[in-house]
């Protein structure tokens, strides 16, 4: 008879503690499908833009360009992936992968950067030796790479909003469990089914 009187109690303190914390889970704000695909559609639109834009960089500057541009296309590989993994599941961003995926749309952000930059700065020395063309192709790659690092600075700050919202919801989500078990072993300890040691 003790036993079942333990069972019973035990039942009914874990189905309140589960309704509680089901309850407490409603309302964490994690990002949506909808939000997360919003975003993997910015980004997909900057890769298209960023994409012959290192094209025309490796061509432009030959041997140097290739190093600088073999760096920036392991950046846009690592942000394809991910964009193809949240499309099939775009709660996979809720996890380590989106952070990785913020970095990466950051590290976009600052290569290209860094190509409006060297571009500016090759232009500069093609008009002093007289290099007109030359230097008129170097400003419009510059000013595309700036735009496009733009793009990616908003992108990379949608994604870091949304990674936020999911870190804060998951130590919500924690803090109410932790709160929840502390209850429930509390109830546990004033029916007496939980030994005092």
């Amino acid at each position: 008879m003790p036993l079942l009187r333990c069972c019973s109690i035990l039942l009914c303190v874990l189905s309140l503690c589960c309704v509680n914390s089901q309850a407490q889970s409603r309302d964490v704000n994690f990002p949506t499908d909808e939000e997360i695909k919003l975003v993997l559609t910015q980004a997909d639109r900057a890769i298209q833009q960023y994409k012959p834009l290192l094209d025309m960089e490796e061509t432009m500057y030959g041997k140097k360009g290739e190093d600088a541009v073999a760096k920036d296309r392991q950046v846009v590989r690592g942000i394809e992936t991910a964009i193809k993994a949240f499309g099939k599941n775009p709660q996979a961003f809720n996890g380590p992968l989106g952070f990785s995926f913020f970095e990466w749309l950051d590290d976009a952000s600052r290569n290209a950067l860094v190509c409006a930059s060297s571009g500016l700065t090759e232009a500069s020395v093609n008009m002093a030796t007289g290099d007109q063309v030359k230097a008129a192709m170097e400003i419009s790659l510059s000013q595309n790479c700036m735009a496009v690092s733009t793009l990616f600075y908003t992108v990379s700050e949608n994604a870091g909003a949304l990674y936020t919202r999911y870190v804060e919801g998951e130590e919500k989500l924690a803090e109410s469990s932790a709160q929840v078990a502390q209850k429930c072993a509390d109830a546990l300890k004033q029916k007496g089914a939980v030994p005092k040691n």
